[in-house]
């Protein structure tokens, strides 16, 4: 086997000797200066069971030590971190990957056939440089909607946090701020994060954390096509401030022909429409939430038509600024135009005060009631104005010229 230790050199042949690792920068760390200790042949691969070169290091500061985990066979066999088991482009669990590209790689299970299998791909590496992906995952590798949605764009180093202190949990650490474990609460025992298996992840099978992610992938927000198929605008909003409209154009001109682009900076917001229903819907699903300018993720949704936002609004401004009707000739009395059925509708201690005719001189109350008895006839204008008494104490006699009173005036006003 290839796996003995003996003196026999043929059984070493298939051991894997490497000056440095494949890992994530998430393993990696921040630390440029990250110093590793590297052993030969120092523990078996977890996937094919053959000894190879571990790698353990430090990823920063109150951080625990990583070592790899699998050779780097298997780990460009899948395109993966050798030491937490994720995609390297993505960021996310190989049965995602699988899922969103369609991929169905049937690795073999028993020794010797895996065995076999790796010999085939130690061949294949010879002829690469090692810097891309072999088998099905690295000839059907390709750009995936549901992957650049789902993808983690930046490191994550809270998973390279230390484990949790058992002591701490049974209240029995001593250590305090000097322990090097972490003082947190464990996750559930029934959680399905708390059992993960490193074969399940490798093969995407049964693996929780892929579960999590497919139903967060499922619950995503779309953007649908309003019915109405003269709509061809597209909103486009959180763009940054120094944005140009040839940057927009450079950005959708390539879905289709567009007609015109209104650019607002002072709302970091534009308009672009397309000439053709078909080049919208085609722009609106390939940049949304997926559309990055300058550092801004660009938000996407569909303008609405302006000839029914104006129509709504001219139908709510007649709603509110009605006509009332006009005033029933019957009642002279009913100054403010109000009904009967109007006055018990008011509220309970309300009253309606009316000036009786007593308080009303009566050259004043017959000039209302002869102008409100007929509204559409006017009375003369001079009988009317010089019938009213002036304010007592005023001094001024009932004969006051007004311009309005001109004889020119009033004969116009007949005629």
């Amino acid at each position: 086997m290839s796996m003995s230790k003996t003196t026999n050199t043929y059984n070493r042949q298939n051991w894997e000797d490497a000056e440095f690792p494949i890992l994530c920068q998430t393993c990696l760390g921040d630390n440029p200066y990250v110093r590793m200790i590297k052993e030969r042949y120092g523990k078996e691969c977890k996937i094919c069971t053959r000894p190879f070169t571990i790698f353990r290091w430090c990823p920063g500061a109150r951080m625990r030590f990583k070592k790899t985990e699998i050779c780097q066979t298997c780990a460009r066999l899948k395109n993966v971190c050798q030491t937490c088991l994720l995609d390297l482009e993505y960021g996310l669990p190989i049965q995602v990957r699988d899922a969103a590209l369609k991929v169905v790689e049937n690795l073999p299970q028993s020794e010797v056939n895996k065995e076999y299998y790796i010999q085939n791909i130690d061949k294949e590496l010879k002829d690469t440089d090692g810097t891309e992906a072999i088998g099905v995952v690295g000839k059907t590798l390709a750009a995936s909607d549901m992957l650049s949605k789902l993808a983690r764009t930046a490191p994550y180093y809270k998973r390279n946090r230390p484990h949790i202190c058992s002591f701490w949990v049974k209240g029995e650490c001593k250590r305090g701020e000097e322990c090097p474990y972490r003082h947190d609460k464990p996750n559930e025992p029934d959680d399905p994060l708390s059992e993960q298996n490193i074969k399940d992840r490798y093969y995407g099978r049964n693996d929780p954390v892929a579960e999590k992610i497919l139903k967060r992938a499922a619950s995503l927000p779309t953007l649908d096509p309003p019915e109405d198929r003269n709509i061809t605008t597209l909103y486009v909003g959180n763009l940054p401030e120094d944005i140009t409209e040839p940057m927009i154009r450079d950005n959708f001109y390539q879905y289709g022909e567009i007609r015109s682009i209104a650019l607002v900076p002072r709302q970091q917001c534009a308009f672009v429409q397309y000439t053709k229903r078909s080049a919208s819907e085609l722009a609106a699903e390939k940049t949304f939430n997926k559309l990055v300018i300058g550092g801004h993720k660009i938000t996407i949704k569909w303008a609405h038509s302006q000839a029914k936002q104006s129509v709504a609004k001219t139908d709510r401004r007649f709603e509110i600024n009605a006509i009332p009707p006009p005033m029933a000739a019957s009642n002279p009395n009913d100054f403010f135009n109000l009904q009967q059925e109007q006055v018990t509708v008011l509220p309970p201690g309300m009253k309606l005060h009316q000036i009786p005719p007593s308080l009303i001189p009566a050259s004043s109350y017959q000039m209302y009631s002869q102008a409100y008895a007929a509204p559409y006839s006017m009375p003369s204008g001079a009988a009317v104005l010089n019938s009213i008494p002036p304010p007592p104490g005023s001094g001024v006699s009932n004969q006051i010229h007004y311009p309005s009173q001109d004889p020119s005036r009033l004969g116009a006003i007949k005629k």
